[in-house]
């Protein structure tokens, strides 16, 4: 498009500002039509001119960035980070297909028996907890479904499906093209049947003789004990319906695992820091420390801990994903120097030091086992 001001989307897909959903989704399936470049080669400005199409789209379909929209306009999208990406879709021909069937309206390819329908994507977020004893979740991805209204035929019920007139039920059309070989011939989908070969007397008017709607679909999702951040749960066949009849898509959940700020978590098992104060740590005694699942637990610090030094607590960390193992809490002493001492700590304190020998301060462990112990920490 020659001006660099991007348009209203309530202004490119010819609606008002209080049109609902199914008038957004019902102008697009229109405009996309009209404007796909297939039909438009002689048009330089076609594809950005569908591109602006399904960037209206994106931004009207989303409640989050219509509002967003309405309130602040493209800038308030840009600031927010929430200019279109087709992030549901992954991209103009992904968002034209789960429309209008693989292949497009116009690609490659004729009337054929049924086609897979696409997979989809969604995400979901839990806790660390969540993850360490499994949970359902509940997701609603946008998914291309066969309408209910006239059981994915496209044709209003009680209403005839005739043969395509421009195609004669082929499915196909001859497309005539030139190249520096010659004139080419290519066989693409019937524009106004789509490649079925048949279309209906009277359209269904709830998918506009599509015979699939878009529509946010509600799932329960069993996330397994053990599952680790950013792993996916496939769920086979719940994703966008199929064309013809064909069997529909695969859904992927991705799972988030919410941050901790108590755990790092390293495979099976978790990391925590226990702060021991310096006398405790010489002198030896007990800490408690909270954990994952089962509440506080005693830490039994040795006399003389140094810093650094490791305690594990078995079976406190997570299970894993496959098998009956259990991690450990991997507790991390953390030896902490008093500061802002008082008049009457530093006396005590400096009398303690005045009794300091040698012996106090040998070690068993060698220099280089100092060292290791200090990058490992």
């Amino acid at each position: 498009m020659s001006s660099t001001v991007p348009r209203d989307p309530y202004e490119v897909l010819g609606v008002g500002k209080a049109a609902d959903e199914r008038e957004i989704k019902k102008a697009f399936r229109r405009l996309a039509r009209e404007l796909h470049p297939d039909v438009n080669a002689h048009d330089p400005e076609a594809e950005s001119k569908f591109k602006e199409l399904a960037e209206a789209y994106e931004i009207l379909s989303n409640a989050e960035s219509r509002a967003t929209y309405d309130r602040y306009g493209h800038d308030g999208l840009r600031s927010g980070g929430m200019g279109p990406e087709m992030g549901n879709f992954g991209g103009l021909g992904d968002l034209f297909e789960a429309f209008f069937g693989q292949g497009g309206m116009f690609g490659g390819g004729g009337r054929g028996g049924p086609t897979q329908g696409r997979d989809a994507a969604v995400g979901a977020t839990i806790s660390l907890a969540q993850a360490a004893t499994g949970t359902r979740v509940q997701v609603a991805p946008e998914l291309v479904i066969a309408c209910t209204h006239c059981n994915g035929n496209g044709a209003e019920p009680g209403t005839p499906i005739e043969t395509c007139e421009r195609c004669g039920g082929q499915g196909v059309l001859q497309a005539v093209s030139r190249s520096p070989f010659g004139q080419v011939v290519r066989h693409v989908a019937c524009d106004t049947c789509g490649g079925d070969g048949r279309v209906p007397q009277t359209p269904c008017d709830e998918c506009d003789g599509q015979g699939r709607v878009l529509e946010r679909v509600s799932l329960d999702v069993d996330v397994p004990a053990g599952i680790e951040d950013g792993q996916r749960i496939r769920l086979t066949g719940r994703g966008h319906a199929g064309d013809h009849g064909g069997p529909a898509g695969d859904l992927y959940v991705q799972v988030r695992v919410a941050e901790d700020l108590r755990f790092l978590r390293d495979g099976v098992d978790l990391i925590a820091v226990l702060d021991v104060p310096a006398p405790l740590a010489a002198l030896g005694g007990t800490r408690k420390i909270e954990t994952l699942l089962n509440g506080e637990q005693d830490v039994v610090v040795e006399a003389g801990t140094q810093p650094g030094e490791e305690i594990k607590l078995k079976g406190e960390g997570m299970p894993a994903l496959r098998g009956k193992r259990v991690g450990d809490l991997r507790v991390v002493l953390n030896v902490v120097i008093p500061r802002r001492l008082d008049a009457a700590q530093r006396a005590q304190l400096e009398a303690f030091a005045a009794t300091i020998t040698p012996e106090n301060l040998r070690s068993d462990e060698s220099l280089v086992g100092k060292l290791r112990r200090l990058l490992r920490g």
